[in-house]
């Protein structure tokens, strides 16, 4: 095996690049939203502060009320799903979060843009961190199945003695020097209060009707306490009990606030209920109005008036209205439209994965769902998308859906992307390869997004792997579709999610605007790559299709009708084709990726493949470098024989990224960053230059460039992202690129680091 030498730039050198280069930054492009967002924060300060996590590793910041989202810098702080950050009461610019899935806390004093470690709690953050109002030295924060609570603002913490259950909700008292302010600490398994400071705690639940709380929030005004909690509904000799509680003498006792005005369903009205009978999740209110409280339900209904109305009460729970109306089907409609209602024409209702309140300005809320952000700042009364912004903004809903409506960018960037094309006819237009949107157009070099409309996309429509452009008809495209996300990723590969599922082949003749099914012949399973030769008659091309678990498939009609290609490729067991390649020279290449067994990575079938005869015989090119998890490759355009194949561990230290200058005869591992190189491209531009990615918890910076054919090697350390996937470039711009990644959209930056 021939040996190349590895470089590495060193980490000093690398922070001041980054410094230097900061002013160039990273800018999200494509439709914003897509993914599951969690643990809102909104400053009790300045309500125009705002902070998201998301379950794809990104943490977002908001200066404007929502509105518009920066994704803060990996290296500062990462997502998390399980806690709740908290703003400081009395100063706009410090907040605290949880970091990432350990969970370690972290303050920021600069409203979000750097962040420091704060001491170990004793365990992974839960629930929500809370800071004293009166005395802000003084926080609380869920930590395995207890709370924890530091008296220095974070810099230790001890375990509170007397909290069991898992943390939903903390309240401090406002009652100034009163002797007996309390703290409270509500968990599924019941309400504690301290009356001093935390060092012990007793349960204070008489009158809950059952225990598994969901939701609890509290609020003190002129020395006065008012705590809410919800518990599971339950139907009882015909009669709907729990829901929502409130106490109004410090938990000591607690009475029922279902008053008039809510959702009381005993039973589901449709097939899409979420459950037998209404169910209330989380509740907020505030120091600022404890009297106005708001309850988040599940729907009993899609329909008005059993839909997921976020309920609004201004006396306490005595009587409520419901306040959001988000499905443009049904009266009441005052939710701005998202690119999910202008696409399908309905709101898919959901019980929030988070909510959360302005503490002195209780009309600004923000609720967070899988795929959306919606924020209203007039305490309901309209409701508008923080994961979504209209280029022209309408005026009202019109009674059809808004075909044709353009998106633009709010930075609030969460789902996957695959690939990024710029259309070879028609340079303005380009296209992107999503998880769960499936695909998204731009007419306008990127400036704004364009989702496929109802009847018009694909019927595998969840993720779309890769477009393959006629290079003689403007406007015929093929595309790989399928109901089945993340391949080659974990997910995937570990049996997270399942690996069966339809997909196939489409074709557009309107540039992506409509597709239909081409799928004669193939699967019906995940199509992950599709290409076309270039070479083969016009009308009549000759197309090559990877379908995840079946091999090769190769159509000579124009993609009417499919066969399976020849013997060689993958195992019997293993045909899991990932991307399919044909160089300019015939060759053709396939990529079959890991498969699992009994928890152990099968030796048989994954690696790279080559057809010198399209697709008639397979050999595998990577004999001399076994790999059991290849996740993406890259041939040299100038030289069939120079390929570059990028791998994950495999319950190994195999990944990185590997590179051959002899067909396959002789390889070498010429970069190292991580457990899961993702892929590899050679720039157009620049002989020598590769790009390297590296995807799903990449330790360090995921992408980087080498300007010597991989001898040595610079990060982009700027980048802000650690799951990066394909790089690709513009044509008529060699000093930018255009990344996917698994979890932020697409990010465009420079093509230097």
């Amino acid at each position: 095996m021939k040996a190349f030498i590895c470089r590495i730039v060193p980490t000093a050198v690398v922070l001041l690049v980054a410094l230097a280069n900061a002013k160039e930054g990273w800018s999200p492009l494509g439709l914003s939203g897509g993914g599951a967002m969690f643990g809102p924060a909104i400053s009790p300060v300045d309500p125009q502060r705002m902070l998201v996590h998301c379950d794809m590793s990104g943490a977002y910041r908001s200066d404007d009320g929502g509105h518009h989202w920066t994704l803060i810098h990996a290296d500062q702080l990462q997502g998390n799903t399980r806690c709740r950050p908290a703003f400081h009461p009395t100063d706009p610019d410090v907040v605290f979060s949880p970091s990432g899935w350990s969970g370690n806390l972290k303050v920021s004093r600069d409203a979000g843009q750097t962040w420091q470690t704060l001491g170990d709690v004793g365990g992974t953050p839960q629930g929500e961190i809370a800071i004293d109002p009166e005395t802000p030295e003084r926080m609380l924060v869920g930590s395995n199945k207890t709370a924890a609570i530091s008296r220095d603002g974070g810099k230790t913490w001890t375990r509170s003695a007397g909290v069991h259950g898992e943390v939903i909700g903390f309240c401090f008292e406002r009652t100034g020097n009163k002797p007996q302010r309390g703290m409270f600490a509500a968990t599924r398994e019941g309400i504690f209060r301290s009356d001093d400071g935390g060092t012990t705690w007793q349960e204070k639940a008489a009158g809950l009707p059952w225990r598994d709380l969901r939701g609890f929030a509290g609020g003190t005004k002129h020395g006065k306490s008012r705590l809410y909690c919800t518990v599971p509904c339950k139907v009882v000799n015909g009669a709907l009990q729990g829901g929502i509680l409130v106490s109004t003498d410090r938990g000591e006792s607690w009475q029922s606030a279902m008053g008039e005005g809510l959702n009381k369903d005993t039973r589901k009205f449709d097939a899409w209920a979420m459950g037998e009978c209404v169910q209330y999740h989380q509740v907020l209110t505030s120091d600022a109005d404890p009297l106005r409280v708001y309850a988040f339900n599940a729907n009993t209904a899609v329909a008005v008036p059993h839909h997921t109305a976020v309920y609004r009460s201004d006396d306490g729970g005595k009587h409520w209205h419901p306040t959001y109306f988000p499905d443009p089907r049904w009266p009441g409609f005052n939710c701005a439209p998202n690119h999910t209602t202008v696409c399908d024409g309905q709101y898919y209702q959901a019980v929030p994965n988070g909510v959360a309140i302005c503490g002195g300005q209780p009309d600004v809320l923000m609720q967070l769902g899988d795929g959306d952000c919606v924020i209203t700042s007039t305490g309901g009364a309209n409701w508008f998308n923080g994961d979504s912004e209209l280029a022209t903004p309408a005026p009202r809903w019109p009674a059809q859906k808004l075909r044709g409506a353009a998106f633009q960018n709010t930075g609030l960037v969460v789902t996957t992307t695959w690939n990024y094309y710029i259309d070879p006819g028609e340079p303005m237009r380009h296209y992107i390869c999503y998880t769960d949107i499936g695909l998204a157009r731009s007419l306008d070099a990127g400036a704004t997004w364009h989702r496929w409309g109802d009847g018009d996309r694909a019927p595998w429509p969840n993720t779309c792997y890769q477009l393959a452009f006629d290079p003689d008809e403007k406007g015929l495209l093929w595309g790989a579709f399928s109901n089945i996300h993340d391949i080659p990723n974990e997910n995937i590969i570990s049996g997270r999610h399942n690996a069966n599922g339809p997909g196939g082949i489409c074709v557009s003749r309107d540039f992506g605007d409509s597709w239909q099914q081409s799928n004669t012949g193939l699967p019906v399973a995940p199509a992950t790559s599709v290409i076309i030769d270039p070479a083969s008659p016009r009308g009549s091309r000759t197309l090559y299709a990877g379908v995840f678990g079946h091999g090769v498939f190769k159509s000579t009609d124009h993609g009417k009708s499919w066969l399976a290609t020849g013997a060689g490729l993958g195992s019997a067991a293993n045909r899991r084709v990932v991307r399919v390649q044909l160089h300019q020279d015939g060759t053709l290449f396939a990529l079959v990726t890991a498969l699992r067994q009994a928890g152990q990575f099968v030796a048989d079938g994954p690696g790279l493949f080559r057809s010198p005869d399209g697709g008639k015989h397979w050999a595998i090119v990577n004999a001399a470098q076994p790999l059991k998890w290849p996740k993406d490759f890259a041939v040299d355009p100038a030289n069939s024989r120079h390929l570059l194949l990028a791998a994950a561990d495999a319950g190994d230290e195999t990944g990185g990224l590997y590179a051959t200058r002899d067909a396959g005869q002789t390889w070498a591992r010429i970069l190292r960053q991580g457990p899961q190189h993702f892929s590899a491209a050679f720039s157009p531009f620049h002989r020598g230059w590769i790009y390297a990615t590296l995807t799903e918890g990449s330790p360090g910076p995921a992408l980087w460039l080498s300007q010597d054919d991989g001898a040595t090697w610079r990060p982009f350390a700027s980048l802000p992202f650690r799951n990066a996937q394909r790089v690709t470039f513009d044509p008529a711009d060699p000093d930018k690129i255009y990344l996917t990644t698994f979890g932020a959209s697409v990010l465009c930056g420079p093509a230097v680091p």
